[in-house]
This record gives C-alpha cells, sequence and structure tokens, in this order.
C-alpha cells in the first residue's frame, strides 16, 4: 500500500485547507485511514481516523468541530477538510492505514505516506 498526500500550505489563521490522501497498491487491503500531525519538537499526535467500509470516524479533541474526514472509495482516497486554522494547528500532517485497534495509538497503523505542511500564520 502506497500513500500519496497532497493539499497542505501557507494560510492565516481562520482560513480552510482540505488535504489529500491517494491510496494506491493493495487497496482491498483497506480497513481504515487516517491523519496525524507532527509540530517541530513535538511528537506526533493523532488526528482523526475513518473506517473504510462502515465510515466511522474518530477525532482527537483538538479536531472535533473544526476537522472532517472523509473518504471516497472509488478514487482510494481519504480527505482531510480543516476549518477555522489556529497557529498551533501547524504541523506536518501525514495520512497512515489502519489496520485495527486502538485508533488514536501510531502502533495501529503499518502504511504510512510523506508528510504534507500546513502552516497557519496569526
Amino acid at each position: 500500500v502506497q500513500l500519496q498526500a497532497s493539499g497542505g500550505g501557507l494560510v492565516q489563521a481562520g482560513d480552510s485547507l482540505r488535504l489529500s490522501c491517494q491510496v494506491s497498491g493493495r487497496t482491498f487491503m483497506i480497513y481504515g485511514m487516517g491523519w496525524f500531525r507532527q509540530a517541530p519538537g513535538k511528537e506526533r499526535e493523532f488526528v482523526a481516523t475513518i473506517t473504510w467500509g462502515g465510515g466511522r470516524t474518530y477525532y482527537a479533541d483538538s479536531a472535533k468541530g473544526r476537522f472532517t474526514i472523509s473518504k471516497d472509495n472509488a478514487k482510494n482516497t481519504v480527505y482531510l477538510q480543516m476549518n477555522s486554522l489556529k497557529p498551533e494547528d501547524t504541523a506536518v500532517y501525514t495520512c497512515a492505514h489502519y489496520y485495527g485497534g486502538t485508533y488514536y495509538s501510531t502502533r495501529s497503523y503499518d502504511f504510512w505516506g510523506q508528510g504534507t505542511q500546513v502552516t497557519v500564520s496569526s
């Protein structure tokens, strides 16, 4: 499974961005897809996850109400719509394949894409 993330950029506080993650390869294996982020000097943290079949979603508290994860099974793509962005959302955002278990733990993800930088200026 290969993952290709895109959509990052430089925006101002209050703006929106939509990240995309294209999945290729053995797509029949997909159980779910998630987004994590890592800010400079901080550990990688969970943002959101969606299961591929049922579309069940999980969010970090920091993402609830502002971010929406969605998917397009036909395009094998997962999206992260981010609204009302804050400077503290600045990070490298990475998508990953979720194979089940604790959704907020990186150990529940086995394939990772490259990150896309999101920078939010105040």
